[in-house]
């Protein structure tokens, strides 16, 4: 049986590159620390896993250096949202796959392990964000051929317009977690991670 694959999706942390609605409220420095401060850590939980292949999407496709030891290097490639990430999961048919985001600063280990582990049981699992999207997605190999077709991207009905397109499939989902986007969202974030800050 093949490996299950776990993709981070990112776009690489770069002074005045991404989380661009962050950096407008608390500066392109401290936008640009806690991109890669939330980076790494996931990469290092990721690690931790066994028995996958761990794969890095990254944004921009080219000319960006990502020191990322131990995890395969793709390129998002083009569209918006909902197709660059159908087409990571179209890269391994038949295989079961976990993507996730990378500016949620409370993923553990044990979310990602328990995914997998939901995952042999149901089509789809999703780790839903405060506010209405989602931090993880995961199918199994069975899975439909246009997953994120008419999804409202960034907006409060993100994860209700995505389980639209899996009729009659089980669905599980994980614990709700917040994903940094703003000021607020980051200054929430608990002392003992204040070193994102």
């Amino acid at each position: 049986m093949s490996r299950p694959v776990v993709i981070i999706f990112t776009r690489i942390p770069r002074l005045g590159v991404g989380k661009r609605r962050l950096a407008r409220e608390v500066g392109d420095r401290k936008a640009l620390n806690f991109a890669r401060t939330t980076l790494h850590s996931l990469l290092r939980r990721v690690r931790r896993l066994r028995g996958v292949e761990r794969v890095i999407a990254t944004a921009p496709d080219h000319h960006a250096r990502l020191a990322a030891p131990g995890f395969i290097r793709i390129g998002q490639g083009r569209g918006d949202l909902g197709q660059r990430m159908q087409c990571a999961f179209n890269r391994y048919p038949r295989r079961p796959v976990l993507l996730i985001g990378s500016d949620i600063p409370d993923i553990k280990t044990s979310d990602l392990r328990g995914a997998f582990q939901k995952l042999r049981d149901c089509g789809a699992v999703f780790g839903p964000a405060a506010d209405g999207g989602y931090w993880l997605v995961g199918m199994a190999g069975n899975r439909p051929s246009s997953a994120f077709a008419k999804v409202r991207w960034s907006s409060p009905e993100a994860l209700a317009d995505t389980l639209r397109n899996f009729p009659g499939r089980r669905i599980e989902r994980l614990r709700v977690l917040r994903d940094v986007d703003d000021g607020a969202c980051l200054h929430s974030i608990p002392k003992k991670a204040s070193t994102l800050a």
